[in-house]
């Protein structure tokens, strides 16, 4: 809570809590604090130079390095005189610099000294009266403006001012706003410090005065030649609000609270723009947010009510003007109607359902917090219009303020919303968000490819609002699965909803790059709706983009139609990733025709891919799809034998280097588990797995002995596919099993020596552990004339050593064999 009691320097609280504004007092720059020394100094300088009644050149420095000191310097009684009367002395003439770091120092008395001579408050409030009616026309500046109306409001807000003085300073701190606020659009630093003063006068300000200390604070935004509307600004309006407001309820200033709220809150057609009145409605809020537990306030309970009836009305007000449409209004007080409303919101804490509200914040997050839309569309334009690279300035501006990284708590307030909102609200949020996360996969790919060889800390700006706004989708996602996948509603709309989900994931997957529990939860409860049906199931995969959309890229700026690799388009992969993720989830259920129409040739596209973990994902989905089916269904059958023919292709003219094995592996052990007994493309697979062997066998007949030892480098591909072979002599049905013997024993027989044994040994390991009676004494006779033939083949192919090299290689099938059985 805003206590004034620990706010010493109002202005300073105020840019604490905006966050990103320079610490600046009067226009001039912070500087490190003055030693002790200094400051002794600087007083002696300043009083030697009343007293000789000349302002030395040195004066000015002497006055900035108390200045310096600020946060240490305290100013009594004694130097309060001493600078009043050089405020006064029409001896010397003062520099213009000089009267705002004066008017500083005597701020710093007024707020720091505990109890200030009320005699001396006087005496002040009648020297900077004069000196504003006789000084201040002829040496105008922005911080000469902004000091005067701080110093002013600290003097009302002291408790002992008399009410002459207090009345003096008010009027005269108003005028000089109704006069001159021009000048603080010249100077924005200065705004922190002319909120401060108001907000003392405000605060401390006499009845008959509130209502034009108010106009004064309101007022002055939205004219023509006045200060300039921005966020940082309507932040510490809320604060300011905030601040004030807690000191009346705290005081229970009852009539103070009832003429603020009748001016700001009980206004249907306010003059006021409307960003100062969200702005002050919030601040209302979070003042009666922080009221003390127990204090039975019960005006307190009605301002709150007025301030969230404020908001409402001014979202309507907008909601109006765009006529419901989030993407037809490009007005600039609209774009800060809308931050505001979103950061009011966030800072206010929760407030009742408002349909309007509910609107503005969807259209805040869109367009706003998230305008990833705006910045493609204007990146493409520069890119095709001149050739020139979209800046990267606006970008990291954004990431840099404060709307973007309140984007959290911004999402948290329009989820709550969002579950208190009526159907028609809940369903156009819905479709909003839903569509955005579309055409934000659209456009990313194309700025993503276009930007990847000119721009990449570019893109990498992108990306991080990207990532943000999937954080944010992931959040609302889940919000609307608790809304949605209930009791309340049937089994059709609840399937309905999760694949619109699973769809919208898909076109974000690209941007998920931490594991998000809010995501988990909601991919789990989605994918076991979908599972569940076969409708849903058909719904989620024909979503998917088809063959033709991922070999071809449309610029949807320029409409035609180009050539480009797929295999490099990152954000297509993520989705079609994210498709074969949770496809096998649900492929129990999916027909063999969509199937075979829709995932197939995808399935068989991305194989192909270079990235080992996409290609290996493809390979998991064949699998998923040759296990699936637990009851015999000849369409299903007669698909997995037709698709076993190009996988086998598709993955051998890969391997070695893109296809990798462990896929391929699994995927050729799936296809002999589930085809029928028999079936050709069983066959079919062997042949092609011997017709590689074979081919790679060819390619290492260079190779000496010594170097199919260990194989590594070259022979190990090869060896992988004998290993694969040797494990489906227990997996292929007995129908198959005498062909894989055979041409088993043909690539066997044309090893070296070296690798006849090793590939030998590893056979004879897995007969031995092999629990099947039925094709066991078939395989141990098969490999006993392995044994036999190896042996005879060395022998013919020694020339050199003859008889010795048979005796060193007689039967070492039969002893290995012997060993193992």
């Amino acid at each position: 809570m805003a206590r004034q009691s620990n706010t010493l320097f109002l202005e300073q609280w105020l840019r604490t809590n905006v966050g990103g504004i320079n610490q600046t007092v009067s226009g001039h720059p912070s500087a490190p604090s003055s030693s002790a020394r200094a400051i002794i100094q600087a007083w002696s300088e300043l009083r030697d130079s009343l007293q000789n009644q000349t302002f030395y050149p040195h004066i000015l420095q002497s006055l900035k390095t108390l200045l310096n000191s600020q946060a240490s310097l305290h100013v009594a009684d004694p130097q309060a005189k001493l600078l009043l009367s050089v405020l006064s002395s029409r001896s010397f003439d003062r520099p213009s610099e000089s009267y705002p770091i004066l008017l500083r120092l005597l701020y710093i008395w007024v707020r720091k000294s505990v109890r200030p001579s009320a005699a001396l408050i006087d005496s002040a409030v009648d020297v900077i009266s004069r000196i504003f009616t006789t000084e201040y026309a002829s040496k105008k500046s922005p911080s000469f403006l902004a000091e005067g109306i701080l110093i002013l409001g600290a003097i009302s807000f002291v408790p002992s001012v008399s009410e002459s003085s207090k009345i003096a300073c008010l009027e005269l701190l108003c005028r000089l706003l109704e006069e001159d606020y021009q000048l603080v659009r010249s100077g924005e630093e200065i705004i922190p410090d002319v909120l401060a003063g108001l907000g003392y006068a405000l605060y401390s300000s006499v009845d008959v005065l509130l209502v034009r200390v108010l106009d004064s604070l309101l007022g002055i935004w939205g004219k023509e030649d006045g200060p300039r509307s921005t966020v940082p600004t309507a932040l510490m309006i809320l604060h300011l609000v905030e601040w004030v407001v807690s000191g009346y309820i705290k005081s229970r200033s009852l009539k103070k609270i009832e003429a603020f709220s009748q001016q700001t809150l009980g206004h249907s057609e306010s003059t006021y723009v409307p960003f100062t009145l969200v702005m002050v409605a919030a601040g209302v809020l979070r003042a009666c947010r922080h009221t003390a537990n127990g204090q039975g306030l019960e005006f307190v309970s009605i301002l709150r009510i007025s301030a969230e009836n404020q908001i409402a009305f001014v979202a309507q007000q907008l909601i109006s003007k765009t006529k419901g449409s989030i993407n037809s209004d490009n007005d600039p007080s609209s774009s800060l109607l809308r931050q505001c409303l979103s950061l009011a919101l966030a800072r206010s804490g929760a407030v009742s359902f408002s349909a309007p509200v509910l609107l503005c914040l969807a259209s805040a997050l869109l367009r706003e917090i998230f305008p990833l839309r705006h910045l493609y569309m204007q990146i493409l334009q520069f890119i095709h219009s001149s050739g020139s690279e979209f800046g990267i300035n606006e970008i990291k501006r954004h990431l840099d303020s404060v709307l973007f990284k309140e984007a959290g708590v911004i999402t948290g307030v329009f989820c709550n919303q969002y579950a208190s909102a009526d159907e028609e609200s809940k369903s156009f949020v819905e479709s909003l968000i839903w569509n955005y996360c579309r055409e934000v996969y659209s456009c990313h790919r194309q700025v993503a490819l276009l930007l990847n060889e000119r721009n990449s800390e570019l893109l990498v700006n992108l990306e991080k609002i990207a990532e943000s706004a999937f954080l944010m989708v992931a959040v609302f996602a889940l919000a609307v699965t608790k809304q949605r996948l209930n009791s309340s509603f049937s089994q059709e709309v609840q399937r309905e909803h999760s694949v619109r989900i699973l769809v919208s994931f898909s076109c974000l997957e690209y941007f998920r790059r931490i594991r998000l529990p809010e995501y988990m939860d909601t991919i789990r409860r989605v994918v076991a709706c979908v599972q569940e049906n076969e409708s849903a199931c058909i719904s989620f995969v024909e979503s998917m983009p088809s063959y033709v959309d991922l070999t071809t890229w449309q610029d949807i700026s320029s409409k035609q139609k180009m050539e480009y690799e797929w295999s490099k388009d990152e954000v297509q992969t993520a989705r079609v990733l994210f498709y074969v993720r949770v496809i096998p989830t649900c492929i129990e259920l999916l027909p063999a025709l969509v199937f075979r129409r829709v995932v197939a040739p995808s399935m068989f596209l991305y194989m192909g891919h270079p990235n080992e973990k996409v290609a290996r994902a493809s390979h998991s989905m064949f699998v998923a799809f040759m296990s699936s089916g637990k009851e015999p269904e000849d369409e299903r059958v007669s698909l997995k034998e037709q698709l076993v023919f190009y996988y086998m292709q598709r993955s051998l003219e890969g391997y070695p280097g893109i296809t990798p094995f462990e896929g391929m592996a699994s995927g050729v052990a799936a296809l002999v588990r589930h085809l029928p007994a028999g079936s050709p493309a069983t066959y079919y697979c062997i042949h092609c797995l011997v017709d590689k062997a074979n081919n790679l066998l060819g390619d290492l007949t260079t190779l000496k002995d010594d170097e199919w030892k260990n194989w590594q480098g070259g022979p190990e591909p090869c060896k992988k596919i004998l290993e694969l072979l040797s494990h489906l002599i227990s997996l292929v049905d007995i129908q198959v099993l005498p062909a894989l013997m055979k041409s088993l024993a043909q690539l066997i027989i044309r090893l070296p020596k070296t690798g006849q044994i090793m590939v030998l040994n590893e056979l004879y390991a897995q007969v031995a552990e092999s629990d099947d009676v039925t094709r066991k004494p078939t395989l141990v006779s098969w490999l006993q004339s392995l044994s036999y033939l190896s042996s005879q083949a060395k022998t013919e192919v020694s020339t050199s050593k003859g008889r010795e090299s048979k005796g060193n290689s007689a039967s070492p099938g039969t002893i290995e064999l012997n060993a193992h059985l």
